[in-house]
């Protein structure tokens, strides 16, 4: 589903800014693969998500989601194939508008715009459904505004909004990070359920070492604009906190220095 091939990014080249962001990065994902990917600052998480979702050009290297090269598709092109829920959960919503009309844009995705855009009867018995099942007490509220609602809730809505039209391709960049922990746990069980009834194919970031092995079938570590660890299946079910932190040390020849990733 997702096929990344030698995938380069270096940003101010030739200046004393000079940041390799990306190094020769290959990477397949199979479809319906669940992937955490985890690492410490600057080791390429968020700027891969980027490269991606086209919002950085690479230096060199092929994006192809689905069979289809994208590499050089403008960003508003490839959305049609991506699903997106940032850190912050103000991004990704319209926070003046209401819940059922943030739903009705997102279900709208990609389609030739017309004159008939008004909500019907059956799309509001859909997003009722859909909100009940995320147990937050949103299926009663379709017409409070987005801009309202907790961050926890707001955020659940983003991840409806992305997962809506089942995207090839799921990307999850720390959607939980500005959440205290009871919320993100709350919205990472609503992910579970999301990826897996509808069987996305699914990158997500996250900083907690503790959530990128409880979550998912796979799991990779960057360092330094690579991938230097990725454990899947049952030797991925076995990992704890200390085998991933000896893997990472044995892969990059230097201790993890993410105190966040490790205490979280």
């Amino acid at each position: 589903m997702l096929e990344i091939k030698n995938l380069t990014k270096t940003f101010n080249p030739g200046t004393v800014n000079e940041k390799v962001a990306l190094r020769d990065i290959s990477l397949t994902l199979k479809d319906g693969d669940f992937v955490t990917v985890i690492g410490g600052n600057g080791a390429g998480k968020s700027t891969l998500l980027n490269a991606i979702s086209g919002v950085w050009k690479p230096d060199c290297g092929h994006i192809i989601i689905d069979g289809v090269d994208i590499t050089a598709m403008p960003e508003y092109k490839r959305a049609k194939f991506l699903g997106r829920v940032f850190q912050d959960p103000m991004m990704g919503t319209a926070a003046d508008m209401q819940i059922d009309e943030n739903l009705a844009l997102a279900k709208r995705r990609g389609q030739r715009r017309g004159l008939a855009w008004g909500i019907r009867a059956a799309e509001r018995a859909e997003y009722r459904k859909l909100l009940a099942d995320l147990d937050l007490g949103l299926e009663s509220r379709l017409t409070s505004k987005v801009g309202l609602l907790s961050g926890g809730q707001r955020q659940a809505v983003t991840l409806l909004m992305a997962s809506l039209n089942q995207p090839k391709l799921l990307l999850l960049d720390e959607h939980t990070a500005a959440l205290d922990p009871k919320t993100a746990a709350k919205v990472l069980e609503i992910t579970d359920r999301i990826v897996t009834d509808a069987r996305l194919t699914t990158l997500m970031i996250t900083h907690n070492m503790k959530d990128a092995i409880a979550h998912g079938n796979r799991l990779i570590m960057m360092h330094e604009g690579r991938i230097i660890v990725d454990v899947e299946g049952e030797e991925k079910q076995k990992l704890t906190v200390e085998d991933l932190l000896g893997l990472f040390s044995r892969a990059s020849g230097k201790e993890f220095a993410s105190d966040r990733a490790m205490l979280s």
